[in-house]
């Protein structure tokens, strides 16, 4: 295993531009800009056979994470960490970017994160009433108009659609990992282990990954969301969160007969009485435009 720096984009700073969302001020971009790491730092794993999915009775019948079968995957890098706020600023400020949700004028809010005003406001997934579209959010403003990452610059960047992932993917030199690869990195040279760790979700009680406290969705225990990308200690192979705090998109599709790109990892919404998608081998899937704000990325390369 080897840790190097992802081929450098062009940094050179841009117009923006003004989505649904409301315009981003450039000083602002800037400001966040100035706090991203100059090189996009990867790690470099050999590759190899291991043993994909999962038949546990943890696991999600529908998501079709079984059955085991043995993959083999050729070296490649990946990022040790999503690609944070202060990175996609970088690009926004040298591309004028605009994401999906800033050109949509909404995106999905979990309503444990909007104020009473903003949840009387918006309305709700008739489904997953836990979910409210708010007009306005999106990755710069992630609980719609007044509010701001500026604080959250290591955090995870969330309201990304796929769409978007690929374009930030493209202008850094780089490209989204594939389902084994994600997954082979996540296990960090484990063998067919829930969690990028081992067997217990809590070793000595004590928790490793970012995910929902408390009783979902109404009497959370502690403050809901994001956490910064490289907190928690990394698996073996130094990655930060593969489980939990942001799912992370991938290049995969869900199945031959499902054409979305699939989704890995868990988030921060994940709660063992309503989602056990937490786990190394967990997926789930969304449509290429959609932005929620517990969706994010990182950033993977060929090195063989």
């Amino acid at each position: 295993m080897s840790v190097g720096a992802c081929c450098g984009p062009d940094r050179t700073a841009g117009p923006s531009l003004s989505g649904g969302g409301g315009a981003i001020r450039r000083s602002e971009l800037e400001a966040l800009a100035a706090g991203a790491p100059r090189d996009l730092r990867m790690v470099g794993l050999t590759g190899g056979a291991f043993r994909m999915g999962s038949e546990d009775p943890a696991a999600y019948a529908a998501d079709l994470e079984g059955p085991v079968r043995t993959v083999h995957v050729a070296p490649f890098a990946i990022a040790a960490t999503t690609v944070t706020n202060a990175e996609f600023a970088v690009f926004v400020a040298a591309t004028g970017y605009l994401t999906d949700a800033e050109r949509h004028g909404d995106s999905l809010v979990f309503a444990g994160r909007l104020t009473e005003r903003t949840r009387a406001d918006s309305p709700r997934v008739v489904d997953a009433p836990w979910w409210c579209r708010v007009t306005g959010a999106h990755w710069f403003s992630p609980e719609g108009p007044g509010t701001s990452v500026e604080a959250r610059a290591d955090h995870p960047v969330t309201h990304v659609s796929h769409r978007d992932a690929e374009a930030y993917a493209a202008w850094a030199g780089c490209r989204l990992p594939t389902e084994p690869e994600w997954e082979f990195a996540a296990r960090g040279g484990l063998d067919q282990q829930p969690f990028p760790w081992g067997s217990v979700r809590e070793p000595g009680g004590v928790p490793r990954m970012n995910t929902f406290p408390g009783r979902f969705p109404d009497a959370p225990s502690a403050p809901v969301g994001t956490a910064c990308a490289s907190g928690f200690h990394p698996n073996a192979f130094g990655l930060h969160q593969m489980t939990g705090n942001v799912w992370e998109w991938s290049a995969g599709t869900f199945s031959d007969l499902d054409q979305r790109p699939v989704m890995r990892g868990g988030s921060y919404l994940c709660h063992d009485s309503y989602c056990r998608r937490y786990r190394t081998s967990a997926r789930t899937a969304a449509t290429a435009d959609t932005s929620l704000g517990h969706t994010g990325f990182r950033l993977a390369v060929d090195t063989g």
